[in-house]
């Protein structure tokens, strides 16, 4: 009794009694709509478009919440990159409110609505609330999805042998999607109009203790969906600079667990890399794999970029790309990966060179051996890779400033990326900055700069000394008899016009050296039709260089006891 009026006293609950059955926490968590005053949400920071998405969704009867990165980022001030929606309504009922809405994937159905056309374009992600259900429930296949792809036809709720969730496709209430969700600080709800944040997983307490937390047991999360293990990688990267740092319990399995993303498929961990390079925090996300001990084994290519990091082309190459994002300029996945594989076509294309290869199909052997020993079947047979070749297959052609050439190639679709390319390569010292300073000259001059241009380029080039010409002598076999006569009388026919030309032209044979033979080619002449006389057959005669020739009825003639007089 005294110990009971004691905890009354300190405000402690009665201690549970035994036999009692405790209440276990709900695994949706527990609601909690914030007010404006207390996140601080700057509304102008909220992509308009995405204010347009929720605001059809809610005339339409559904309810529409901005939702998961967005929030996060506009929670500590930041400007989201993209929008994503969560809704009630399904992917068809999406569709049906929107002008051009798709719906795209199986694992995940989702719909894109897109706004604007070309670069300019902008796509706002929309996904309906997903169940929460017990992958132990759930349809259990025996391959992947590229395996069992008959299997999974069908299924809505479908996971594989060592419980990756293949299908994920049905829908069910706002706390259960909250709870299928990954960190805590992307669990978060946002509905613009009434400027109310919805969290179930106290994911505004550990944004303002800037902690990264998985919700639930993170191993069993991971092998959910190992994805989960770079985009974990991703978010501490780019939380990092504000002071983010993982959860014990979140970071301690990843290592371990990575091996997981060996029966991911290929196109999705390309993707999932191409993430992690092109959001802007690309030198961060290398420096998070080392920290975390996981700069190998998590995708072949991914492994060759956190290993040449530190080289100087591929360095400044992520620092550009980084800063792109951070100035909201579009980025091209080609043209890092092209800075990521050019060691090794340059490596590739010297060593053709040095052979005696003519350059250009040097270059092409070097490029195929480098998809085929780094990239492989996942993207560099299609536009991916048909954008990369595009981009090395210009370089030597930069050196060419004469003439057309620096004309046809400014026309080029992919010429602001060649130049860049080949401004990295002059600031690394691997060719003459003043190449690239000419051509950024060149780009933006009037025409009758470039003319002027270059006029300067041809004239510079005339003033070098010029390499000597390797001359290679025919040697033709001497003939007998009259043909040999006629042979020899065209050859010092032809030997006299040769030495004529070239004494107009400024250019003398040397001693004892005879000028090359003239090429002999057949051709057919009109010839005059008349009273008879003459030649008969089609009108033409064939002339082989000498002085005779043949009628159309094969006839043989002289030059001039056969003509008209």
């Amino acid at each position: 009794m005294i110990k009971t009026f004691i905890d009354k006293l300190f405000g402690k609950s009665p201690a549970v009694q035994k036999g009692a059955k405790r209440v276990s926490k709900s695994p949706f968590g527990k609601r909690d709509d914030i007010a404006v005053k207390d996140h601080g949400i700057d509304p102008q920071l909220v992509d308009e478009r995405a204010m347009d998405v929720v605001q059809t969704l809610k005339r339409g009867g559904f309810e529409a919440f901005i939702v998961g990165g967005a929030v996060r980022d506009l929670l500590v001030g930041l400007r989201p990159k993209d929008f994503d929606v969560a809704t009630d309504a399904t992917p068809e009922q999406v569709k049906s409110l929107f002008r051009r809405a798709f719906i795209i994937g199986r694992r995940f159905r989702i719909v894109h609505v897109i706004y604007g056309r070309g670069r300019e374009h902008e796509v706002i992600e929309v996904s309906t609330f997903r169940a929460h259900l017990d992958s132990s429930l759930a349809e259990q296949v025996g391959g992947n999805e590229r395996t069992s792809k008959s299997e999974l036809a069908g299924m809505k709720h479908a996971v594989d042998a060592s419980g990756r969730v293949l299908r994920d496709n049905v829908w069910g209430p706002m706390e259960q999607d909250a709870a299928r969700r990954d960190f805590t600080i992307n669990a978060m709800y946002y509905d613009p109009q009434t400027q109310v944040v919805v969290d179930y997983h106290q994911g505004i307490k550990d944004a303002r203790k800037k902690i990264i937390r998985m919700i639930g047991d993170p191993v069993a999360r991971y092998r959910e969906d190992p994805v989960r293990i770079i985009r974990a990688v991703r978010f501490a990267a780019k939380l990092n600079a504000l002071g983010f740092t993982f959860e014990a319990k979140t970071a301690a399995p990843l290592r371990e667990m990575r091996g997981l993303l060996a029966d991911v498929p290929q196109s999705r961990l390309f993707d999932e890399m191409l993430k992690l390079l092109q959001t802007g925090h690309s030198l961060a996300s290398i420096e998070q794999l080392k920290t975390l001990g996981m700069d190998t084994g998590i995708y072949p290519l991914l492994d060759v970029v956190v290993e040449a990091a530190d080289e100087p082309f591929l360095k400044l190459a992520l620092q550009d790309t980084d800063r792109r994002v951070g100035e909201s300029k579009p980025v091209a996945p080609s043209f890092l990966l092209a800075c990521v594989l050019w060691p090794d076509v340059r490596e590739g294309w010297a060593k053709r060179l040095k052979r005696g290869e003519h350059t250009m199909p040097a270059l092409l052997d070097a490029i195929d051996d480098a998809f085929n020993a780094k990239i492989g079947d996942v993207s560099g047979r299609g536009k991916l890779g048909g954008d990369m070749r595009e981009i090395w297959m210009m370089q030597p052609r930069f050196e060419k400033r004469v003439g057309s050439s620096p004309y046809s190639l400014l026309d080029q679709p992919r010429f602001r990326a060649g130049f860049d390319f080949l401004r990295l390569r002059g600031q690394t010292g691997e060719i003459e900055a003043e190449l690239a300073e000419w051509w950024e000259k060149f780009s933006t001059a009037y025409d009758d700069e470039r003319h002027t241009m270059i006029e300067e380029v041809r004239l510079a080039q005339m003033q070098k000394p010029q390499m000597p010409r390797v001359r290679v002598k025919r040697i033709n076999a001497p003939l007998s008899g009259p043909a040999g006569i006629a042979r020899a009388a065209d050859t010092l026919g032809a030997a006299g016009e040769s030495a004529d030309a070239n004494a107009a032209s400024g250019f003398a044979l040397e001693p004892g050296e005879s000028a090359p033979a003239k090429k002999r080619r057949r051709r057919r002449k009109p010839i005059a039709r008349g009273d008879g006389s003459g030649v008969a057959g089609d009108g033409y005669v064939e002339t082989d260089g000498s002085a005779n020739a043949r009628t159309g009825d094969g006839q043989l003639f002289s030059g001039t006891s056969g003509s008209r007089s």
